[in-house]
């Protein structure tokens, strides 16, 4: 066993008790992990002030002085101990309320201590609660200028395991280390980028010397973390691409060409051109395809699907799209049905909420080989659902499928199917080179000719009526308009606006028979949405009251409002998804963002982006900037991004040059079989991953 993966257990001072603490609270198990738990901020010991210079407000001081006059104060559980620290400019309170007769006996008149902590005002009188102290001839005085301060918990602290606690186990486990710290990364790579070493790197950062010290030795660990994240995914890809076979589809046949000639009344775009090309060379390529397309809303990923799919079609293979919601798949269905009208392709629908009878059927067509194009939802993957030949797979909007729900779509198949996973939220790019190291990745980065950009207004509350004169005015020329909630019922934590009740301030607004309203939301049993949603389609209805269960799936040329109520709510992705439910027609299309007078400075900068900007590649940056990348897409339930130093907002720069270098290792030795990568062969075998592609397709 290597001293890095010896149990915390066995480190002196810790014992089972502890470490079991240790595991739970900061999932700290061997030493490795010890010595990666770093300090989040230091204190510059030399940076002392006197008492009389002292700000309060800083959370943190070091001052020098004797201490004297110590007593303790009151008895039992409530005693407390109290103690004057002077210096030549005056004398400050000191305050224990536990380890009293410790203090009392360590603590020696006539002897200058350096006094850290952080100064508090108590009736009238500034002190500092138990400080932390230190003789100023120690050798720890004399030889560590930055004391390390580290995260604990109240569980931690009530057995020793404070911040101080922490840094005694540290120091005792570096002494010990001393040697015996492997190294991880490649020599040639350290030379490259003069990294110092790791064992170097990680005693610096628990106890730099210098700023400088610490920032080279962070940037080391962080390019480290980088790397090896690279190094999962990309190795996964280049081993797929190595070793298995896809399917070869050397055809552009009829049923492709006929669509393209004659059912395609408009130009497409450079960009789908290009995404198309880019698809139908890895459908040739003899590997299998695992790719991420990239879209704005409204900016024709389904119809390049659907080209992809007719591919397939012509050299005799199935397809299959998935998509989360029954809405959604439905709304797949219908469009691609109309389009291929009269082109002798066979399209079925599955989802949840057929009949069984009708499932029956379905199935085993398909099992058949009868149905060209499967479209449904998770109904798809269900065990009972057999293909003939499955060759193309195309799951919409991806990220709201789990893992195991997408991975099972691979085992309908003799060989794995070519793989295109779509996307309307923009993904930054940091973000899409660190998540998606595994997928190949196009973008469609234009929006069709005619498209107009949805203009966007910010308005408060009062000016309600403003607005809703402006939604008559819409009205009034033939356009529909969708006012979307946040919630479903009233909230008691959070004051916004609940949709009933904002259902019948709308109706009151815009009564009966001049105006028919819908209202839709995530409680209601499929068949009542698929009501009113058909209702607003057919243009039956003027306005849709709704949750968010609009966001994707809604396909109502004729709306040109969007009006969301507390937008200040909603992070900017939302908020771009549902202003994509408008300006899909010719007209031009407004999103109204509606909130309260008062605004936090998050709010504010989401709303001015969104006023700023319909550009789904900058919205998304500045989410990610705003909020973090542990917010996006439930990455910080999902565990990919638990990353200890580096950050993918700040670190662009250290997550390119770790792909890159990725790359070049894989290209030149994709077995990773030279001696100067064997620490990389090492660490892939200790952190195999089953089925890396299935985290995303």
């Amino acid at each position: 066993m290597l001293f890095v993966e010896t149990p915390i257990e066995f480190l002196k001072g810790v014992g089972p008790a502890r470490a079991q603490l240790l595991q739970r609270e900061l999932n700290i198990y061997t030493y490795g992990d010890l010595l990666e738990y770093f300090p989040y901020r230091y204190i510059d010991r030399s940076n002392i002030t006197t008492i009389r210079n002292m700000n309060i407000d800083e959370p943190y001081v070091v001052l020098r002085g004797r201490i004297h006059d110590m007593h303790s104060i009151g008895s039992g559980r409530s005693t407390r101990l109290t103690a004057q620290l002077q210096d030549d400019t005056g004398q400050i309170e000191l305050v224990w309320f536990q380890g009293i007769k410790w203090i009392k006996e360590s603590l020696k008149p006539d002897v200058d201590y350096i006094v850290m902590g952080k100064p508090t005002l108590f009736n009238d009188h500034i002190n500092i609660a138990h400080p932390d102290i230190d003789r100023a001839d120690s050798p720890t005085s004399s030889n560590i200028k930055y004391i390390p301060i580290y995260s604990s918990t109240e569980k931690l602290k009530a057995k020793g395991l404070h911040t101080k606690g922490i840094a005694r186990l540290t120091e005792q486990l570096l002494r010990m280390a001393e040697g015996r710290i492997p190294e991880t990364l490649p020599a040639s790579l350290i030379q490259k980028y003069h990294l110092p070493s790791r064992a170097n790197a990680i005693e610096v950062i628990h106890y730099p010397n210098s700023p400088h010290d610490i920032t080279v030795s962070i940037q080391r660990m962080k390019f480290e973390e980088l790397f090896f994240l690279q190094l999962d995914y990309q190795y996964a890809k280049h081993d797929r691409q190595r070793r298995t076979n896809g399917y070869l589809f050397h055809i552009i046949g009829e049923k492709f060409n006929r669509f393209y000639n004659e059912k395609l009344s408009f130009e497409l775009t450079r960009a789908q051109k290009r995404v198309v090309k880019e698809i139908r060379a890895d459908m040739k390529s003899g590997h299998q395809m695992n790719r991420l397309l990239q879209g704005d809303v409204g900016s024709g990923k389904t119809l390049v699907a659907l080209l992809c799919t007719l591919i397939a079609i012509d050299n005799g293979c199935q397809a299959c799209i998935m998509a989360p919601t029954e809405i959604l798949a439905n709304q797949h269905y219908n469009n691609i049905s109309s389009m291929l009208n009269g082109l002798n392709v066979d399209v079925e629908l599955l989802t949840g909420s057929l009949k069984p009878t009708e499932k029956r059927k379905i199935k085993q067509r398909l099992a058949n080989g009868d149905i060209d194009i499967l479209i449904g939802t998770h109904a798809v993957i269900e065990k009972d659902v057999q293909f003939s030949n499955l060759g193309f797979v195309v799951i919409d909007e991806q990220h709201r499928f789990g893992v195991e729900q997408r991975a099972k779509l691979w085992t309908k198949s003799k060989q794995p199917p070519h793989v295109l996973v779509m996307t309307a939220t923009p993904i930054p790019r940091t973000l899409a080179m660190t998540l998606y190291g595994d997928l190949d990745c196009s973008i469609i980065d234009e929006l069709p000719p005619g498209r107009k950009a949805v203009k966007t207004i910010h308005c408060t509350d009062s000016q309600r009526l403003k607005v809703f004169g402006f939604i008559r005015d819409q009205i009034s020329k033939g356009r529909q308009v969708y006012i979307v909630y946040p919630l479903i019922e009233e909230s008691e934590t959070m004051d916004l606006k609940d949709l009933m009740d904002g259902y019948e301030s709308v109706v009151r607004e815009f009564p009966l028979p001049d105006y028919q309203i819908s209202i839709v939301h995530g409680r209601m049993d499929s068949a009542a949405k698929d009501y009113e949603m058909g209702r607003f389609k057919r243009g039956e209805t003027q306005i849709m009251v709704s949750t968010t269960v609009i966001e994707v799936g809604v396909d109502v040329p004729n709306a040109t409002v969007m009006v969301i109520e507390n937008a200040e709510r909603f992070g900017l992705s939302q908020l771009h998804q549902l202003r994509g439910r408008v300006g899909r027609g010719g007209e031009q299309s407004y999103c109204i963002l509606m909130t309260g007078n008062k605004l936090s400075n998050s709010g504010r900068e989401r709303i001015k982006t969104m006023v700023d900007t319909c550009d789904g590649f900058r919205i998304a940056e500045a989410d990610l900037k705003l909020r973090g990348p542990g917010d996006l897409q439930g990455l910080q339930q999902s565990g990919i991004l638990q990353l200890k130093l580096a950050d993918i907002v700040s670190d662009e720069s250290i997550v390119r040059a770790a792909r890159e270098s990725v790359q070049e290792i894989l290209d030149n030795d994709p077995d990773l079989q030279n001696i100067d990568n064997a620490n990389l062969r090492l660490y892939l075998q200790k952190n195999k991953r089953a089925l890396a592609w299935g985290r995303i397709s």
